[in-house]
């Protein structure tokens, strides 16, 4: 066993796309979508400005527009992709932008249900934060798992509380895995984000950050490269000197030795992203996402090395 069966395209990590494939036995496709939220970390409930790095889009640059209705923004996309190169395939309902579950649960199920009447639907991914979890969102997210495909994505970004303060994260990491474990008690799958490259983070501080998921009882994990973009807190940082870009050599590197320690049944639902190029300050060699994840796949070959090579199970598990 050459310890990568798991992937499609003899990837060395458990890909997502694999995933999907094996659970429902054809082409899955991830429809961004806005559903008008807010989130607590800029309206006032936590605190005020947002994450340092979080768009005006709330990270949802590629989601559908909040001023359609839910079935007319996943018409506009589903669209959109056919006419690039997806003809065939059914679809999960990706919630995305801001936080989705910072509302109150009508008015949650009202977005939810509206996107699960689609036909072509299989599922939800839904984008949240630790702190957004009250006990009657999570009965009815409990609910949606027991009738639907369900991934629940909490942001983490890192574990450091120092860093987590730097970016106005507003929640500790005591706050993380509360919420971790409050999905978990019910089954419910959980997609950890982190980001590497936050300001004063160096690689031991990101490995940290990856181990710590390792660790976790989550099920899946989005690795992001940093984007700098304009109109976001964070370039203030960036021009104090309190942020330097990863070389790409540097993020292949890291990208690489974190999928290494990572269990091998956990799904990789992302290892790089791209901003909005009109938007993005840099690392400027992030928009050739496809460079990166041929590169990714290269130093795994060149390294005879996989997904879990050196995963090692906590003492106490």
């Amino acid at each position: 066993m050459t310890g990568f069966e798991y992937s499609f395209n003899d990837k060395r990590y458990h890909t997502l796309n694999y995933h999907l494939k094996n659970t429902f036995d054809e082409k899955i496709f991830k429809v961004a979508l806005d559903a008008g939220f807010d989130c607590p970390n800029r309206d006032g409930t936590v605190a005020y400005g947002g994450c340092t790095f979080c768009s005006v889009a709330g990270s949802g640059d590629f989601a559908g527009s909040r001023v359609d209705p839910i079935p007319v923004q996943f018409e506009k996309i589903r669209g959109r992709m056919q006419q690039q190169k997806w003809k065939k395939g059914k679809y999960i309902a990706y919630f995305q932008s801001f936080t989705n579950t910072h509302a109150p649960v009508h008015v949650l199920r009202e977005k939810f249900e509206a996107a699960l009447e689609i036909e072509g639907v299989v599922g939800l991914s839904i984008g949240t934060r630790p702190d957004c979890l009250p006990d009657d969102v999570v009965e009815y997210l409990v609910e949606l798992n027991e009738r639907t495909y369900l991934w629940v994505e909490l942001g983490l970004q890192t574990i450091h509380d120092r860093t987590s303060r730097l970016i106005n994260r507003a929640h500790d990491m005591q706050c993380y895995h509360d919420g971790v474990n409050k999905l978990r008690h019910h089954g419910i799958n959980v997609c950890s984000h982190i980001i590497n490259g936050l300001p004063e983070e160096d690689y031991d501080m990101m490995m940290e950050t990856a181990q710590a998921v390792a660790d976790m009882d989550v099920q899946g994990i989005k690795i992001h490269l940093l984007h700098l973009l304009k109109g976001t807190p964070m370039v203030k940082q960036y021009e104090k000197g309190r942020l330097s870009f990863l070389s790409q050599e540097e993020y292949i590197k890291l990208v690489c030795d974190q999928l290494e320690i990572l269990p091998k049944e956990m799904v990789i639902h992302r290892i790089t992203g791209d901003g909005p190029i009109d938007q993005l300050i840099g690392p400027m060699w992030s928009t050739d996402k496809w460079n990166v994840l041929n590169s990714i796949d290269d130093e795994l070959k060149k390294r005879g090395s996989y997904q879990g090579f050196h995963y090692k199970e906590k003492a106490n598990a």
